[in-house]
């Protein structure tokens, strides 16, 4: 091993959102002197714009800098930033496949978090050195020893080792370095042998096509070399090698345990896909970098631009998107409520509020989602199964043999105080206790299997509400459960509206249709007919609401005169109000929608 390699250092941030990963980054880019008072900004790493507003990390970034530490030599540090969101979990465990150590951060004031747990998990998994820091010492309500004694009991870490720190007043941020160049080990791997690297992250640039984050563990890689990408299975030659100093800078050649960049003519982002393993065509390593996997789209929603005319624009903003997010699926649907749109599978709801926000931000349209929906799995009459995301292709109900839903595990960390409700929301929501553990006198983190439906359908905002804010919440997908499906349509004079059909569990259908229908009673304006709206299965109507008529007043005109003049009036407009229903088609506005998507619970 030469001497560059021992005094590398590869590490990741890790914590539960909102416990000051980028604002810790952000400190020791300045220490490094990679960032100056013109350069400087907060949250450094995160580039988009929506993650400076919403405080998150969306996209996992890199920096490399240098460090001299107290015992004189000069170290490479690589800091491979992680998103923190439950939707991201596959990202986070590909930049931690990266490293040799991570920093864990531990909010003083809150104490360990669900996904401060799921990310430990993931890094125990991988066998990375781990050092839990303390940080937010600098808040009034800072508890420093009741953090030291969660980090020893629920994370089974050494507490001596916890660092306190004040990422935001930079207090003992050094010492975090000191202990990142002492704890962590140097990356292991031979320069010599076949060039091995893991693709961690990739991002589309404009200039140079698809960007390859990466990771080297074997050997070496210089501009001008073919290399093959082990799972994709195609070959491209390299056109600049570099590392990541807040801008990207060219080097000669990387070499085993650095973190750097390729850039190889690549063209769409399925050419270097995450997880993806490089090797050189014509020395090829014999294994690839384990975990590899697709990422698969957990939810499933309609996208339709609000004006028609918009189609075309939302064509190319889609496909541009799915450039630097190469977790995007879609497919072109056609409503007869909304037109034409796409069916886009996202990673989850957070992902999905983030992919709408950018589409209408950069790309300047108004658009609207249908209710999201997961991924079903039907097995047919004639044993054929079937996997279905969008209600209008839900099958005729006497071919089904049995219908199947995705369950996910849930782990809720919450203060013993609101148990009681957690329990009862989760009963409400189809939930199954599995576990309860005390990670300290006060803190309970409660483990459940429940629907994924139910927890897209509003289960993170009832928690946060019946919880005062204080519980958090982590899950992962642990299969298909056979359950009693139904599709809902809701029909509106008769005409069911495919925009807000949806798939439900039979004994939930009633109460979520009656909540659609009511809402519905309210925003569509009245007509000059009476318009009946109903929640129906099949044909079996389960919930109903009538829109009275609007009554023009044609006896107005009459004044005096005989009874049977105005009875004549009346029985001409009963006459007119018939044929008017047969005819009468029904606008439903879009405000309607809107507000119906919004609280579809």
């Amino acid at each position: 091993m030469n001497d560059r390699q021992q005094n590398t250092r590869n590490f990741s941030i890790i914590a539960h959102v909102d416990h000051g990963k980028s604002t810790l980054a952000d400190r020791l880019l300045e220490i490094g002197l990679v960032t100056d008072q013109r350069t400087k900004k907060d949250q450094i790493l995160d580039s988009m714009d929506i993650e400076r507003e919403r405080g998150i990390t969306i996209k996992a970034n890199n920096a490399s800098f240098d460090y001299r530490a107290n015992d004189g030599n000069l170290y490479h540090l690589n800091l491979i930033d992680t998103p923190g969101h439950v939707d991201f979990t596959y990202e986070v465990s590909r930049s931690l496949a990266a490293c040799e150590g991570v920093l864990l951060i531990v909010d003083a004031s809150q104490g360990v978090e669900a996904q401060t747990l799921a990310n430990l998990y993931l890094a125990m998994e991988l066998d990375l050195r781990i050092i839990p820091v303390i940080n937010k010492i600098d808040l009034p309500s800072a508890d420093i020893d009741k953090c030291k004694i969660m980090i020893e009991e629920s994370l089974g870490l050494n507490p001596d080792e916890a660092i306190p720190i004040s990422a935001k007043t930079g207090l003992n941020v050094k010492d975090v370095l000191e202990a990142i160049c002492k704890m962590i080990p140097p990356p292991k791997g031979d320069r010599n042998a076949p060039l091995k690297a893991l693709i961690y992250d990739s991002f589309f640039d404009t200039y140079m096509g698809v960007v390859a984050k990466i990771r080297l563990f074997n050997g070496k890689l210089k501009k001008g070399e073919q290399i093959h990408m082990m799972n994709v299975g195609r070959d491209f030659i390299v056109t600049e090698v570099g590392v990541n100093r807040l801008t990207m800078v060219p080097v000669e050649e990387l070499q085993s345990g650095d973190v750097g960049y390729v850039v190889a003519g690549m063209k769409k982002m399925g050419d270097a896909k995450t997880g993806d393993t490089i090797t050189l065509s014509n020395d090829p390593t014999d294994s690839v970098v384990q975990g590899f996997k697709d990422a698969k789209p957990m939810v499933f929603a309609g996208l339709f631009p609000i004006n028609g005319e918009d189609f075309e624009v939302l064509v190319d903003a889609i496909e541009k998107l799915k450039l630097n997010d190469s977790a995007l699926t879609f497919e072109r649907e056609n409503s007869i409520a909304l037109g034409f749109g796409f069916r886009v599978g996202y990673l989850g709801l957070l992902h999905m509020e983030i992919v709408q926000e950018r589409l209408e931000r950069e790309f300047n349209l108004a658009l609207i989602t249908t209710a999201p929906s997961v991924k079903f799995r039907i097995t047919t009459s004639k044993d054929e199964t079937v996997e279905i995301d969008n209600p209008s292709k839900w099958p005729d109900p006497v071919s089904i043999e049995k219908a199947e839903e995705p369950f996910v595990k849930a782990t809720i960390i919450s203060p013993e105080t609101y148990v009681g409700n957690i329990m009862s929301l989760v009963i409400e929501k189809r939930g199954v206790h599995m576990d309860t553990v005390y990670l300290s006198k006060d803190k309970v983190q409660l483990t459940y299997e429940l629907p994924l439906t139910e927890l897209i359908f509003q289960f993170y905002d009832k928690l946060k509400s019946y919880t005062k804010g204080y519980a958090s919440l982590d899950y992962e997908e642990v299969g298909y459960r056979e359950s009693k499906l139904v599709r809902m349509d809701i029909l509106v004079n008769g005409e069911p509206v495919d925009a807000l059909s949806s798939i439900v569990h039979k004994s939930k259908a009633e109460e979520r249709g009656r909540a659609i229908i009511e809402k519905l009673k309210d925003l569509i304006p009245r007509h000059q007919f009476m318009i009946p709206i109903q929640a129906a299965l099949g044909s079996k109507v389960i919930a109903r609401e009538s829109i009275s008529a609007l009554r023009k007043n044609v006896t107005a005109k009459c004044y005096g005169g005989d009874i049977s003049r105005k009875k004549k009036l009346l029985e001409k407009q009963k006459e007119g109000k018939k044929r008017m229903k047969q005819i009468g088609n029904v606008e439903i506005p879009q405000e309607a929608f809107l507000s119906i998507l919004k609280t579809s619970d």
